[in-house]
């Protein structure tokens, strides 16, 4: 005799984090559809970007992250061969919901470090330049 089990109830009380599960498994379903020629392997090594253990340094050194299971072979070719549809990734962040606050303030994340970065991207008519003690010049 078979006994079926009800499992609904115990899923109710997660809803809140099967919500978030299921926006990301709807974006991770969009991103693979992004890609074109051997999506397979760029899915896998996008996996394995974001599950290394800090920077990564070689393309090599990605096919050893224990989410890559193909050799680096494959991983030269995806990056060789593999193809992207721009627009229709560019759909699916887009039509990711915006991480808000409980009463529905939008949060974003902005770069507030204090890190010199004198060769950093800006826009044409400005330039990054720092200047030491000037801080201390206006006290006086």
């Amino acid at each position: 005799m078979i006994t079926t089990k009800a499992v609904m109830n115990s899923l109710l009380e997660h809803a809140a984090g099967v919500e978030s599960l299921a926006v990301l498994s709807r974006f991770r379903a969009g991103f693979r559809a992004c890609l074109a020629a051997r999506g397979d392997e760029l899915f896998e090594l996008a996996d394995a970007v974001l599950c290394a253990d800090g920077p990564v340094r070689t393309l090599a050194g990605l096919s050893l992250v224990p989410g890559h299971q193909r050799g680096h072979g494959a991983l030269y070719d995806a990056v060789s061969h593999g193809r992207i549809q721009v627009g229709r990734l560019r759909r699916a962040l887009a039509g990711l919901p915006l991480p808000a606050w409980p009463d529905g303030r939008i949060r974003l994340a902005v770069d507030l470090s204090n890190w010199l970065r004198p060769d950093a991207a800006t826009s044409p008519d400005r330039l990054f330049c720092h200047v030491y003690g000037r801080a201390r010049a206006r006290r006086r």
